[in-house]
C-alpha cells in the first residue's frame, strides 16, 4: 500500500518549476499531488503522478536529478486534533515522520496526508490497527509500473 513518489531536485531559479511541470504535462501526465520545499538555493518537488515510469523517463530526458521514494497516504477525519491523534499513535510506536504534506479537495469529510516515515511498513501496520485507512495507487489513479 505504499505509493511511489518522484522527488525532483530543482535549482531555485525562474523557470525551473515550469520546465518540469510543462514536460510532464506535454507527456500527458496528470499530477495527483504536489509539494515543493526550498532548501539552500534549490527546491525539492515531490509529486504523485498518474504514470510513475513515464514521469521518471520524462524527467531523466530533461536531465533533472530525481529519485523515486515510497510514501504512505493515510485518510484521516477532517476535524481539529485528528492529525495529532494519528501522530500520537506513531510516536508511541517510535515511528518518526520524515516529512508529510496534505491533499486538499476531498468532499468525503476526510483529509489525506502523505507521509514518509522512518519505517513505512510499521507505520502502515500501526495506522491500520487503529482503523486509519491507507490509500493505494488505484485510489489516486496512479499507474506505478517499473520505475
Amino acid at each position: 500500500m505504499k505509493l511511489k513518489q518522484i522527488s525532483i531536485f530543482l535549482e531555485n531559479s525562474p523557470g525551473r518549476l515550469y520546465e518540469a511541470t510543462q514536460a510532464l504535462g506535454e507527456a500527458g501526465l496528470n499530477l495527483r499531488s504536489l509539494s515543493i520545499s526550498d532548501i539552500s538555493g534549490f527546491g525539492v518537488l515531490r509529486i504523485l503522478v498518474s504514470d510513475v515510469a513515464t514521469a521518471r523517463r520524462v524527467i531523466m530526458e530533461k536531465q533533472l536529478p530525481a529519485r523515486v521514494d515510497e510514501v504512505v497516504a493515510a485518510e484521516i477525519v477532517d476535524t481539529p486534533g485528528s492529525l495529532a491523534e494519528a501522530l500520537k499513535l506513531l510516536m508511541k510506536n517510535k515511528i518518526n515522520v520524515d516529512y508529510m504534506y496534505a491533499l486538499a479537495g476531498t468532499s468525503s469529510g476526510k483529509a489525506v496526508m502523505v507521509f514518509s516515515f522512518s519505517d513505512n511498513d510499521q507505520a502502515i501496520k500501526v495506522l491500520q490497527e487503529n482503523k486509519i485507512k491507507i490509500l493505494d495507487a488505484e485510489s489516486f489513479g496512479i499507474l506505478e509500473g517499473p520505475a
